[in-house]
């Protein structure tokens, strides 16, 4: 069986990654398991939360993009990311300009989170066309002071901050802008895309949701955008979940350039939203709390006791089966427009 690109299929996952753990170590208190952003760790008093997330689809602001994107999934258990390590690959033709600018970027996106960058690896490899980074973020809290992406409880409220694609959004409108303008995109909508770069962190986020209260599970919406960050937070809390397709924000930036693609902006990786499982009576305080932040929020829809139940109600009333992304439309639109 040929995988396609992105992550792999979850039964995949299952059949062979999980089984294939190494030594059982008691200090593993959430080792990998589907749907979840990252491990957590028991050292005496405290908790070690540890992500990592490589960066393949984009160039330009690679280095910047792999510490957002991996504190972001710290971010998700409600603790803050602290420390940060990355490997580093260069393709053949790389030279010292290329190194400079992802660590300088590096350099700029962990002060900005107060992250230490603690360590890591680079190299050239053969057989890259492009550089990639891997990272790994590592947070600390108290003992069980977190959340997971598979705390959801049925009745919770769906909250996503944000909007949908965001991230997609930025790579489409700056690694293929000479395409999109080729293609009847104005210069002043893609310039505002790339600007999207901006709202990638969730950390923001998840910290002040987790600190209101009434949170039980958070998780980041990447590959497979919002619509397979549903799927993922519902498989680790084995729950159903019911979605309103109109109540899911999407720019019009992301409008448009899913429009050109002919891609859905609800499978467009989604960095810099946040989906958030939180107690009915709390949804509301949230919200507030983070409008206060000058994040938008909207309630999207509930989780449901029955994990066979996955549905988006479309705009037009219609009920249908929730779809389960088979790859990111990112690497649709890359690979149509190579």
């Amino acid at each position: 069986m040929k995988l396609p690109f992105g992550k792999v299929p979850i039964e995949i996952l299952t059949e062979v990654i999980f089984k294939n753990l190494g030594f059982k170590r008691e200090e593993v208190v959430i080792g990998p398991s589907a749907g979840f952003d990252g491990a957590v760790i028991d050292l005496g008093e405290k908790s070690l939360v540890a992500s990592m997330d490589p960066i393949t689809g984009a160039i330009e602001h690679i280095g910047w993009l792999a510490v957002n994107i991996n504190a972001n999934d710290v971010a998700t258990f409600g603790v803050e990311p602290a420390f940060f390590l990355s490997c580093i690959l260069l393709p053949e033709n790389a030279d010292r300009k290329i190194i400079e600018s992802i660590c300088s970027q590096m350099n700029v996106a962990a002060k900005d989170l107060k992250m230490a960058i603690i360590g890591g690896h680079c190299e050239v490899t053969p057989g890259l066309s492009n550089p990639i980074v891997i990272g790994c973020a590592l947070g600390i809290t108290n003992k069980g002071r977190y959340v997971t992406a598979g705390g959801a409880k049925p009745g919770d409220k769906l909250i996503l901050t944000k909007s949908a694609g965001i991230e997609g959004t930025a790579i489409l409108a700056t690694e293929r802008y000479n395409l999109l303008l080729k293609m009847g995109a104005g210069d002043k909508l893609l310039k505002s895309a790339q600007k999207f770069f901006e709202k990638i962190s969730v950390v923001k986020d998840g910290i002040t949701a987790f600190k209101t209260g009434g949170v039980d599970a958070m998780h980041d919406p990447t590959e497979g955008g919002v619509i397979g960050g549903i799927h993922e937070m519902a498989d680790a809390s084995n729950l159903g979940v019911k979605v309103f397709e109109e109540k899911i924000p999407v720019a019009d930036e992301t409008v448009e350039i899913c429009k050109f693609f002919k891609i859905d902006p609800l499978q467009l990786i989604s960095s810099g939203a946040m989906l958030i499982a939180a107690k009915p009576e709390f949804a509301e305080d949230i919200i507030t709390k983070l409008r206060r932040e000058k994040i938008e929020a909207s309630v999207i829809g509930e989780f449901l006791k029955n994990p066979k139940m996955r549905i988006i109600v479309h705009k037009d009333k219609r009920e249908k089966v929730l779809p389960r992304p088979e790859c990111d439309h990112l690497w649709l639109a890359l690979k149509k427009h190579n």
